[in-house]
């Protein structure tokens, strides 16, 4: 079959009047929707929480949790200047509670975690079930479910905030609901759903009712103490050091329905080797310091960091890691939400 010969100008007026029908030509559009390999916006960066603490603490005499809702700094990715999110699908924010305050009841279709950084005191009501905060913990509150936070102890207490808001923005289905009181209701007591579901065990009778995990908080006391006990036993991962994603304990799967999380212990001089995946990565430094070294060649980049520091590392960017002492890391992803639409690759070495 021939191939049509047409001048440029003849296909401008094409074009054009296709545009005001509401089309475009895809053949002119291929190369940027389709390309041989990840294309993002997104660069790697790091939050230094040495410097961020300051301007967190003096935000609590500028406005009240009362007026805020939720005192967040939000941690935005410097290439999404304004686009309020850390990644293209992730959201990331520092979240403030001082001293007797309380950050009203309400629920949203986005899922949210809670990592806490520092201070005792502090808690998360999850539907009437109180979990209180302890640096290290990692905290749960799915889609739809009331949570109001406050401190009843006697210092500030910081934590990250982790949503997949921009990915249910995108999709458009966020919906938010403010609950008429200040705090919800009191349900099961402090503990319950841990008690409950935490020994690989559940009660008889009850199904799981949601694509969530039934614990609302893992404590970093107990998780630690796995990282610490499996170290004797475990070979070391060249990849990844000795890493351990939370699950559901009822259904084995992962904890969050659209939001992947994991602790990760990397002995003192332990050196990974160059990995690349499609998710995105944001990690918080629990313990430790050493580097994470981003990219390669004329545009590799190394980025120190510290305990309390977050750093995150977008899609297919290639990156290993360097303990200078062992290092305990937090992190979440969207990766979950990649494997279920079948799309998470991982690129290990130079394969």
């Amino acid at each position: 079959m021939d191939t049509p010969v047409s001048n440029a100008e003849e296909r401008q007026e094409y074009y054009a009047k296709i545009r005001s029908h509401g089309c475009a030509p895809l053949w002119e559009n291929l190369e940027y929707l389709v390309t041989p390999e990840p294309v993002i916006t997104s660069v790697p960066n790091l939050w230094d929480y040495s410097e961020l603490r300051d301007d967190l603490l003096h935000s609590a005499n500028l406005i009240t949790a009362a007026e805020a809702e939720r005192r967040v700094l939000m941690l935005e990715n410097p290439a999404l200047e304004g686009n309020c999110s850390i990644t293209e699908s992730l959201f990331a924010g520092l979240q403030l509670i001082m001293p007797g305050e309380v950050a009203i009841a309400h629920r949203h279709t986005p899922a949210a975690l809670r990592f806490i950084i520092e201070g005792s005191g502090g808690y998360t009501s999850v539907n009437g079930e109180k979990t209180f905060m302890e640096p290290g913990d990692f905290i749960i509150t799915p889609s739809w479910t009331w949570h109001d936070h406050g401190n009843e102890g006697t210092e500030p207490v910081v934590w990250m905030d982790g949503l997949d808001l921009p990915l249910v923005r995108h999709i458009g289905a966020v919906f938010l609901e403010r609950y008429p009181d200040e705090q919800f209701p009191a349900g099961p007591p402090p503990g319950d759903s841990l008690n409950r579901y935490g020994s690989n065990m559940r009660p008889v009778g009850e199904v799981p009712d949601n694509l969530n995990s039934p614990i609302f908080s893992y404590p970093y006391a107990k998780s630690r103490e796995t990282l610490e006990n499996l170290r004797k036993s475990s070979d070391w991962d060249p990849y990844h050091g000795l890493k351990l994603e939370y699950i559901d304990p009822t259904s084995g799967g992962p904890a969050m329905s659209t939001i992947s999380t994991f602790l990760q212990l990397l002995p003192k001089g332990f050196k990974t080797e160059k990995y690349q995946t499609t998710e995105n990565n944001v990690f918080s430094i629990i313990e430790g310091s050493g580097r994470t070294i981003v990219g390669e060649g004329d545009d590799e980049q190394i980025i120190e960091w510290q305990e309390r520091d977050i750093i995150v590392v977008p899609c297919w960017y290639p990156h290993r890691l360097e303990a200078d002492e062992d290092a305990v890391i937090f992190s979440f992803s969207d990766k979950v939400v990649q494997t279920k639409l079948g799309l998470w690759r991982e690129r290990r070495g130079n394969a």
